[in-house]
């Protein structure tokens, strides 16, 4: 790895917005806990804020008003390291857990669905591509990935399969000499549409042990339709997909998967990632509702300066510095090796479920122009709700902490 940072492209027309004011240092982050980033990660941070400021936040609101995925923005996130930084391989400095949950974080502060997107390329794909390929399957897809030039999928969650994907997968794969037929659906599969690559995870029906599979878009029999109608995160392009008959060579199968728990250690590296991402939106919204109360006058003065206002401030802002505190930690045991499914789903479950509280409260702090988008909150508020419920639900990732606090499982 090499602690440099590649240039930055323009993202389309938001490309000419330079003069958007970039803090050094952000007002949520109340604690300063940004200082603890090495050096090169605080260069890295200062980079991504400005891009986002720059060429995703002029842009957001239209393609989330619109449900469209702005693609232009690829390139210029794998110029920024985004995807792979987890990978020996790929990432294009020394980084910690603490430093990537920190890029979810701005990500999220900006735009939930760019946060998402990076989580699906990078969290999920790409770490299912490293933790269970062979050294040729990570040679052929990683470095094209990293660079923005292929974009994965990751099909875990089926139309009746979600919380119990561990037992309840309906997706097949049947081994026939060398090839592998899979047959069976996906839903909810972010980046599916226009993905090159998506990671199946199906039962063989040899043995009942859940395996990993690379399918290439248009291998016959699969196919993707694009859900309609989502109120959150709607610019991410989450999909259907139908497996009919999809035959898949054994070379495109991932073999160092043998089990849904080598599945399960994908799901706890990305599940802390959701809890970071959870506190940028808390941040984005609180910093939306901020700027308004200073604005806004009523009785002849700034409601800012009203009692009420300032405490239900104060109470975003101690949910949201509680929130980095516990990302920070729970990502450094990460980087000590230490992080185990139940660290990774309670700082889940508490991040979303503070988050919660916090875009609600600044969507009331802004009154009926908090349900525009025009207002600055909406956005966060509508995206917040699937944030709450991906990458396991508040009360499965409770019942995970259930399970390792008393040793009983309520799972069944």
């Amino acid at each position: 790895m090499t602690e440099t940072l590649g240039e930055v492209r323009p993202a389309g027309s938001a490309g000419d917005r330079l003069d958007t004011p970039v803090p050094a240092i952000l007002k949520a982050d109340f604690y300063n806990f940004q200082a603890d980033l090495s050096p090169v990660e605080q260069q890295a941070v200062l980079r991504l804020r400005t891009f986002l400021e720059q060429q995703v936040r002029p842009i957001a609101d239209d393609y989330w008003d619109r449900a469209e995925f702005p693609r232009e923005i690829i390139r210029p996130l794998a110029d920024l390291g985004m995807f792979g930084l987890q990978i020996p391989s790929t990432a294009r400095f020394e980084n910690s857990s603490v430093f990537r949950g920190w890029a979810a974080l701005e990500m999220g502060r900006v735009d939930a669905s760019t946060a998402t997107f990076v989580g699906v390329q990078s969290g999920l794909s790409m770490n299912s591509i490293a933790l269970g390929g062979s050294p040729e399957q990570q040679q052929t897809w990683l470095p094209p990935m990293s660079r923005g030039e292929l974009i994965g999928a990751f099909g875990l969650t089926e139309p009746l399969s979600g919380s119990d994907s561990a037992r309840g997968l309906r997706t097949t794969a049947e081994r026939r000499g060398d090839t592998w037929v899979l047959d069976g659906a996906k839903r909810w599969i972010g980046n599916a549409t226009f993905a090159d690559v998506v990671v199946i995870w199906a039962r063989d029906v040899a043995d009942q042990q859940v395996k990993g599979f690379l399918v290439r878009r248009g291998t016959p029999g699969f196919s993707t339709s694009k859900i309609q109608g989502k109120q959150s995160l709607r610019i991410v392009q989450n999909a259907d997909i139908v497996l009919q008959g999809v035959e898949v060579d054994e070379a495109d199968r991932l073999p160092e998967i043998r089990s849904f728990e080598d599945v399960a250690t994908v799901l706890r590296l990305t599940r802390a990632g959701v809890a970071w991402q959870s506190v940028g939106v808390a941040i984005g919204a609180y910093e939306a509702a901020l700027r308004y109360v200073g604005e806004r006058e009523q009785f002849g003065k700034p409601i800012a300066s009203y009692q009420l206002v300032q405490d239900r401030l104060a109470q975003c802002l101690g949910n949201i510095t509680a929130c980095i505190a516990l990302c920070v930690q729970v990502s450094r045991m990460e980087d000590e090796d230490r992080q185990s499914h139940a660290h990774a789903a309670l700082a889940k479950s508490y991040a979303t479920s503070r988050m919660r509280e916090v875009v609600a409260w600044c969507r009331e702090l802004l009154g009926g122009n908090g349900i525009t988008l025009a207002g600055g909150v909406a956005r966060y508020f509508g995206d917040a709700e699937a944030l709450y419920s991906l990458e396991g639900t508040r009360d499965m990732s409770n019942l995970i902490v259930g399970r390792d606090i008393t040793g009983v499982s309520a799972f069944v």
